[in-house]
């Protein structure tokens, strides 16, 4: 029996070892004039709730309030996630369901009149946003036929998004937020007669970045001759952008693919397809796409991204030759692959809850155009990772990082992978030229503390340490 178990066990083991091997040869042995290779695995979403979007979008749009509907389980979320001040009284709420909502004892119209007129009465927002989450979408609540009625009694504008557990990450919360207002959006009037034209089509930026960022895109606009006409949220939900046929619109990050197709199918405006501006190489392609969807002839940006990649040498030399895998949480990972492998890394493998390639077709080029130039192997693209796999992957391939979710950092971390929160990437500002060295402490933040640590910390196991035996009973 024991010899039965022995050969049984080695077979299991063998199996494994081969189900996992060959993936590593196609990660390793991928070279630069290959197509991407794209798969998709039947893993969980390993991300946060997309409610979290709430926890920025409120701080940027000034006279907004968002109301959450649904259960306790939402409002322990929203309060641990976002650090509830109870005096500073933020501009966000919780509209509890309890029993009698889901059995439908109440009445939701009654309820939600109720809370949106105390919020009218104590705040006098703009807006009223409210965030749907799973429960809303379990009991079939009508939020979309509510507000309306809601809107005409107290003449306050109310903007319904579905940021449930449904979505693939939690970025795509502000996503959903951002395609219902750009339903909103005031339609672009015709030219009066005789009004000179201008220079050129109106441009609108959406996604939502903080004042100082998106202050610094537009002077790289401004440069090239570009006026912004609007953004997409601005600072203020009564100056949301006039839009229509002759606007141009264009993305700043690319986990918004809802708000592009809604401001595409129901406004008609023509999207600028482009990389996204994290990075210098990948701002130099943003500015250069909106350049010539414009019929601007971009001038100084070979210069700006040298000048850039210039500030960072410090860190180039850290990252020079190491390699990357990145597990999968916010919908970054492909534009963080591309500026990594430009950065001279080695891009593993790329886990992405989601992968829109039409909306990110920009994007894959040029992952694909910069890992042929830099003579880098073309990564693996997995869409909804199975976790369990990718833990074995990563201890095939031994990354030099790994970007992965809370979760799994720690337990990589103890088996001597250097790991980065993926989260930290999205709140962190990243975007354009002046942020590059941001981004890259960040990267090599863990790469530095680790080559400053003595050897026998290296995986938290001194050498010669007492291992301890496991004892029968």
């Amino acid at each position: 029996e024991a010899a039965t178990e022995a050969a049984t066990e080695a077979a299991t083991e063998a199996a494994t070892e081969a189900a996992t091997e060959e993936p590593m040869k196609q990660a390793v042995q991928a070279v630069g004039d290959a197509s991407l290779a794209f798969e998709c695995e039947t893993g969980n979403y390993h991300t946060f709730c997309p409610i979290s979007c709430v926890s920025w979008l409120y701080q940027k749009i000034q006279d907004s309030f968002f109301l959450v509907v649904g259960t306790k389980t939402c409002g322990y979320f929203l309060q641990n996630a976002m650090g509830v001040m109870i005096f500073a009284e933020p501009r966000y709420a919780m509209a509890e369901l309890e029993e009698g909502d889901i059995s439908a004892q109440l009445n939701d119209v009654e309820e939600l009149r109720r809370l949106c007129t105390q919020i009218k009465q104590d705040r006098n927002p703009s807006v009223i946003v409210w965030i749907g989450t799973c429960t809303t979408e379990i009991i079939k609540m009508d939020m979309e036929g509510i507000a309306p009625k809601l809107e005409k009694e107290l003449d306050i504008p109310i903007v319904v998004a579905r940021a449930n557990g449904l979505d693939y990450a939690f970025t795509q919360g502000e996503d959903s937020v951002l395609a219902a207002m750009a339903a909103k959006c005031p339609q672009l009037p015709a030219p009066l007669p005789g009004t000179p034209a201008p220079a050129h089509a109106p441009l609108v930026i959406f996604g939502s970045l903080p004042d100082s960022v998106a202050t610094q895109l537009e002077l790289e606009l401004k440069r090239q001759g570009i006026a912004v006409s609007g953004w997409m949220p601005s600072n203020r939900y009564k100056d949301l952008p006039e839009v229509g046929e002759e606007v141009h619109v264009v993305g700043i990050n690319p986990f918004l693919s809802r708000t592009a197709s809604t401001l595409m199918r129901r406004k008609k405006c023509k999207l600028i397809t482009a990389p996204f501006p994290i990075g210098p190489d990948g701002t130099r392609a943003w500015v250069e796409a909106i350049c010539k969807s414009l019929g601007v002839e971009p001038k100084g940006l070979e210069e700006r991204e040298r000048q850039a990649w210039e500030s960072i040498k410090d860190y180039l030399e850290i990252v020079k030759d190491k390699s990357i895998f990145f597990m999968g949480d916010n919908l970054l990972e492909v534009s963080l692959a591309r500026a990594m492998t430009r950065a001279g890394m080695t891009v593993l493998e790329v886990g992405i809850p989601y992968m829109d390639t039409r909306y990110q077709s920009a994007e894959l080029e040029m992952l694909k155009n910069t890992c042929r130039e830099m003579g880098k192997p073309l990564p693996r693209i997995v869409e909804k990772p199975d976790n369990y796999m990718q833990v074995q992957r990563i201890k095939e391939l031994r990354p030099d990082l790994a970007i992965t979710g809370m979760a799994h950092a720690n337990p990589l971390e103890a088996r001597g992978i250097n790991t980065k929160w993926s989260v930290e990437f999205t709140f962190q500002q990243i975007h354009g030229f002046t942020n590059v060295r941001d981004l890259f402490e960040l990267v090599t933040r863990p790469l530095r503390r680790n080559e400053s640590l003595p050897e026998e910390w290296q995986t938290f196991v001194k050498d010669g340490a007492p291992v301890a035996q496991a004892t029968g009973v």
